[in-house]
């Protein structure tokens, strides 16, 4: 019985050796959480914004080098100083650029929040957004014409209500240092007043008409001559649309992009009516495809 006490006993000990130095051996392997943060900064570059925040989460040296400067100063606009001086009136001297990233992902408002500027979280590209309020609208102040409707269906929380006219024309502008690329310029509209009744959206469309007689006609024009311009029939009551209106070039960030663009059917033969119109949008091209309707 000394014997096989002995055996057990040897037995156990020789097991815990082999087990202790399997456990050094896993432990002496390296991992993820071992690279230098300085190592895994190159590595996050390489990274769309929000999959570098996703990596973030995975470790300490990914939560470090996620913050570095450099990382985030290549997703930023080239000119994104001026554009911040613009918005901001100044350049935030205490933020990193990863917060100055996604400070800059925000709605920001500016010209008395009849505009907005943002940048898509994942590419870096500048957006632009121009209120109804922000625009001039022919009839806006006579209330048998138009009215400005309050929604939570807008950004900017009301809408342009059209009920009947004769001429209709919205015209708009917007001076910004847009950084060099392609754009594309949007209207958001809609036939017809959306409200909720029990909780559930209906459209009243009583006043819609006059928009299948004549095409309305958009515009733009830039500081530097470019112009385009589209026309199309407005239809699909209920819904929200964007209306493409144009593309032009920006050559240089250096300097501010002044670009007019403008909605008219002023064919007075007829009245139309029943539109809701919510904003302009000026959106990278790269994303026309994805707004474009009509």
């Amino acid at each position: 019985m000394g014997a096989n006490f002995s055996a057990l006993f040897f037995g156990q000990e020789g097991s815990n050796a082999c087990s202790n130095g399997s456990n050094l051996a896993l432990q002496s392997k390296p991992n993820l959480g071992d690279l230098p943060e300085d190592c895994v900064a190159l590595i996050l570059g390489y990274f769309d914004p929000p999959e570098i925040c996703k990596l973030a989460t995975m470790n300490r040296a990914f939560r470090g080098a996620s913050w570095a400067d450099f990382v985030w100063e290549s997703k930023l606009p080239s000119n994104y100083e001026v554009i911040l001086r613009k918005v901001f009136n100044d350049v935030p001297e205490n933020l990193g650029k990863r917060q100055i990233y996604e400070r800059l992902c925000r709605a920001n408002s500016f010209d008395g929040d009849t505009k907005r500027v943002w940048l898509h979280k994942r590419t870096g590209g500048v957006c632009l957004s121009i209120a109804s309020k922000g625009l001039a609208i022919t009839g806006i102040d006579d209330r048998r014409y138009w009215n400005h409707i309050p929604t939570e269906e807008s950004r900017f929380c009301t809408v342009a209500y059209l009920q009947q006219i004769w001429w209709f024309e919205v015209d708009g502008e917007v001076d910004f240092p847009l950084p060099t690329g392609s754009y594309s310029v949007f209207f958001k509209l809609q036939l017809g007043r959306a409200s909720k009744r029990f909780g559930r959206r209906i459209c009243n469309a009583e006043h819609v008409h006059g928009w299948d007689i004549k095409p309305v006609q958009f515009q733009l024009w830039t500081s530097d001559g470019q112009h385009a311009a589209s026309k199309c029939f407005l239809k699909e009551t209920g819904k929200w649309n964007y209306y493409h209106v144009g593309t032009f070039v920006v050559d240089s960030s250096n300097a501010s992009t002044k670009i007019k663009f403008s909605m008219t059917q002023i064919d007075c033969t007829h009245t139309k009516g029943g539109l809701c119109l919510d904003f302009v949008v000026i959106y990278p091209n790269e994303f026309r495809e994805r707004l474009t309707h009509f």
